[in-house]
């Protein structure tokens, strides 16, 4: 995986995303971009704004809705879809039988197949199937992420046991049931009908290295796939089916395949799932790509999205290729992360397809970012319905990395050297060493405020005494505003310390409710009821 990540954007590296997952992942990748070049940047509450008129879901919590600024106009976002997409084709392309008609409408190749309502008779579903030949595929009408969808069905009894697990989790569904099309499964990205991102979907799979058992295996994939920003929620899951489809195979969990041996344990493709994202932009046909392009162009109002397709090749020949479904609102993790291949800078060409204007701007700020969470926090506690991040800074970076000696561990110090950050415009962290050291970083467009920063040490000499000054250059990445940090260690002992205090305040209240139990149980408290009673009584009526 390691050497795979080296081919992934240089400006958006995992350790700036830590924490930012799935959907929220599409959108700050986006506004980040947007923010990069100069654009004011804003987040937005749900029906705020322009956003009542969009089609959204599933945005109680905030980090989805975004919105882009230039001075003259705004575009809003809603995760990787931006407002230039039409409502209409949403619609179109959350309903899979309408999105197949308009693409048969239009010439271009869709698996042959048919949509039943909801309370067709499982009968008349399974002589449809006879009808266009197994090996078939059932699917919710209206379904995402891979759930609810049943491939490879080649007989009557498992499509009998698949129309009963898709009632089950879509009892009020209609089903598409469609015939099973060999291949491999693409997704494509176009943007203003150019193909910007393509990649192919592999099952859920692991590859034996002669000793460790499939169970093993999967156990050893699943942490590598924590360290890629767009799989780490998208681990192997499901043991029950995978044991299904492997027993086929005569193969079991423990089994320990030959080293080398890639043995798939699903037939499903989607990432959410477990499935493998690899890059294959520079490889497929430009048959494929004009296909993708074509479908596109044939939803009304749709300027942007992914197209899912199937695609049959022998030898470099294209045998056969057909369009499966079409997203306007598509995640992009996949192409930004691939575990092999070239990640594709969707966030680029979305924004240079929004503010053309903006695309010839040589960016120099990629080494800065904002911290997602906490811009969106007044959203999240409802303090605010639209917060505005700080500008980045616009023209080239200069970083300096100081490590300080001597006694500057205090923190009033360090937020003293954060006042002087904000008074040279610069951004940055302090961070307490162990042993009572510190290191600085700070970032900004201006050299000499940069190198002036080193001066700002000597400055209080009342809470910190300098020993000395080790500088270097600083070719990390660095988060807007200045952060006082706290050592490692010392973040530790705060918590323990603080779990301490509480484990006090417990037992403290332990031992008041056992005195409090024996007070009401003694003869004294008994005999003065009436009282204390009576004193009530009085209170009330002088009131």
């Amino acid at each position: 995986m390691n050497e795979q990540d080296n081919q992934w954007l240089d400006h958006l590296p995992p350790e700036i995303l830590d924490g930012i997952q799935g959907n929220y992942l599409d959108s700050y990748a986006i506004a980040l971009e947007g923010w990069r070049r100069g654009l004011t940047l804003k987040w937005h509450v749900k029906d705020n704004e322009k956003f009542k008129e969009m089609e959204t879901w599933f945005v109680d919590e905030p980090g989805q809705l975004f919105s882009l600024f230039n001075g003259q106009r705004t575009h809003y976002f809603f995760r990787s879809r931006g407002d230039l997409v039409s409502n209409e084709a949403v619609q179109i392309g959350k309903d899979k039988t309408a999105t197949k008609q308009i693409l048969k409408q239009h010439n271009i190749q869709v698996p042959e197949g048919k949509s039943f309502p909801n309370n067709t008779a499982k009968e008349d579903i399974i002589q449809y199937a006879k009808q266009i030949g197994f090996p078939i595929v059932i699917k919710p009408k209206d379904g995402s992420l891979g759930k609810g969808v049943f491939t490879y069905i080649l007989s009557e009894g498992e499509l009998d046991f698949s129309i009963n697990e898709l009632k089950a989790q879509f009892p009020h569904e209609d089903i598409i049931v469609e015939k099973h099309i060999e291949g491999d499964d693409l997704r494509l990205y176009v943007v203003d009908n150019q193909v910007v991102g393509a990649i192919k979907r592999l099952p859920p799979n692991v590859t034996g290295d002669g000793k460790s058992t499939i169970r093993e295996l999967v156990r050893q994939k699943n942490n590598d796939r924590k360290k890629n920003p767009r799989l780490i929620n998208c681990q192997i899951k499901n043991r029950k089916e995978i044991k299904e489809f492997i027993g086929r195979k005569g193969l079991t969990l423990d089994s320990i395949p030959e080293a080398g041996k890639q043995i798939f344990l699903s037939k499903k493709c989607n990432i959410s799932m477990g499935g493998d994202p690899i890059d294959v932009l520079d490889s497929i046909p430009n048959e494929v790509k004009e296909l993708a392009i074509q479908s596109l162009q044939s939803i009304p109002g749709l300027t942007h999205g992914a197209v899912d397709i199937l695609m049959n090749e022998t030898n470099g020949e294209l045998k056969k290729a057909a369009v499966l479904e079409i997203n306007p609102t598509a995640q992009l993790g996949g192409i930004l992360f691939p575990i092999k291949g070239k990640s594709r800078d969707i966030p680029k060409a979305l924004v240079d397809y929004y503010f053309p204007e903006t695309a010839p701007i040589t960016i120099d700020n990629y080494s800065m970012y904002f911290p997602f969470y906490d811009v969106i926090e007044p959203l999240i506690n409802r303090q605010s319905a639209v917060t505005t991040v700080t500008p980045a800074p616009v023209g080239k970076i200069y970083k300096k990395k100081y490590i300080v000696t001597g006694e500057v561990s205090n923190i009033g110090y360090h937020r003293g050297l954060r006042k002087q950050a904000f008074e040279r415009g610069l951004h940055g962290y302090v961070l307490g060493l162990e042993g009572g050291d510190m290191e600085v970083v700070v970032a900004g467009t201006d050299p000499e405020m940069v190198d002036d920063f080193e001066n700002g040490f000597y400055e209080d000499p009342e809470r910190g005494q300098v020993e000395y000054v080790y500088k270097s250059n600083f070719t990390g990445y660095v988060n807007i505003g200045f952060e006082v940090k706290r050592e490692l260690k010392t973040q530790i002992d705060e918590i323990k310390q603080m779990r301490k205090d509480l484990e006090r305040i417990e037992s403290d209240i332990k031992k008041s409710e056992k005195e409090r139990r024996k007070l009401e149980q003694s003869l004294s408290w008994k005999v003065s009821t009436p009282i204390r009673i009576v004193g009530g009584l009085v209170k009330k009526v002088k009131k």
